[in-house]
């Protein structure tokens, strides 16, 4: 058999109509496993993403407002979550523009799932008298408040915003752009300038992930903090400035303490803990973003996963490289 070598621009071509480039997330689908990766997460069940005892009980918070987050999109109706109008998304794309941008006017119907999640978080005020303060607080919040502060999510500006309200109002902000996003058509929405945004929403990654299955198999995905859209990107290039000549990868080991697996006989080069969370760094503009791997756990969720990983953060954060964005369930700041 003769066989022909392929140029490079017969490559690229050949990647763009074989690999998905868009993965829409199923947002109902999306919270439920979401929740259930976080618990699994604090109860140290992970042997590659060990967590502190510190984190646990923060991980646990936020698997009953991921649970809320499920909730209220399988509950509220369709019309919560329309679409823009036809002509708009079409303008968009033909601009190359994201048709559901997190900058500019926002519909009012967030402050309906804002509220219903708030409904949902009320059985905890019983339980967690912390819960109930804070409950109080953002209830208390009146319209220019909450607008300012969901400005200031969805722009990842963390000065003057609240660190205990803030994860409230992006959790009430990523069911709107989820369910929306889920419901576009995938093959239309063409990809940004910068393949290092959304072509959704255009927000920044909040880590990437490596897929298997299908025609995703083995390729790396940049998932979206906002939407939760997937949108591939080629191995070892930085999610931040897309160079290739200066990446590599710091990953955690196993402490002492970490459980050890039910059958340490499936711990291999197929299933390796060690490749589960990692952090991709880049020497030409000094940042990282963290990596996971279907391939050595299957169950890996993206912003979960990178919720957990705090302890990978500090470590790189140490070595002199700093985040590419945040992680929308968790704000430093204290003012």
């Amino acid at each position: 058999m003769v066989q022909r070598l392929l140029e490079p621009g017969e490559i690229e071509s050949l990647d763009h109509n074989a690999i998905p480039r868009l993965l829409l997330p199923q947002a109902r689908a999306l919270f439920t496993a979401r929740a259930a990766r976080l618990r699994q997460l604090a109860n140290n069940d992970i042997i590659g993403i060990p967590v502190g005892e510190s984190m646990q009980g923060y991980l646990r918070l936020m698997a009953a407002l991921v649970d809320a987050q499920a909730a209220v999109a399988a509950s509220l109706p369709a019309h919560i979550f329309a679409l823009p109008d036809a002509a708009e998304i079409t303008l968009s794309l033909d601009h190359n523009m994201p048709p559901l941008p997190v900058s500019g006017a926002r519909p009012a119907s967030w402050r309906t799932v804002f509220g219903a999640i708030l409904d949902q978080l009320e059985p905890l005020a019983t339980e967690q008298p912390q819960m109930a303060g804070v409950l109080a607080q953002l209830r208390e919040l009146d319209a220019a408040q909450l607008e300012g502060c969901a400005d200031a999510v969805l722009a990842e500006v963390t000065e003057g915003v609240d660190p205990l309200h803030a994860p409230f109002v992006a959790a009430a902000l990523q069911v709107v752009w989820a369910m929306r996003a889920s419901q576009l058509d995938s093959p239309a929405v063409q990809p940004l300038v910068t393949n290092t945004l959304c072509p959704v929403c255009g927000s920044h990654p909040v880590a990437s992930v490596i897929r298997i299955g299908g025609q995703s198999q083995g390729y790396r995905y940049l998932h979206c903090g906002a939407c939760a859209s997937e949108w591939h990107m080629v191995r070892v290039k930085c999610s931040c400035c897309e160079h290739t000549s200066k990446i590599a990868y710091q990953s955690l080991e196993a402490a002492g303490d970490q459980p050890a697996a039910a059958d340490p006989t499936l711990i291999n080069k197929a299933n390796d803990p060690s490749k589960v969370a990692r952090a991709e760094t880049c020497d030409d503009c000094k940042t990282y973003r963290k990596i996971f791997n279907q391939e050595h756990d299957f169950n890996v969720e993206p912003l979960a996963d990178d919720l957990a990983s705090l302890t990978l953060d500090l470590l790189v954060g140490e070595a002199g490289y700093a985040r590419a964005s945040g992680n929308p369930l968790l704000w430093f700041n204290a003012a």
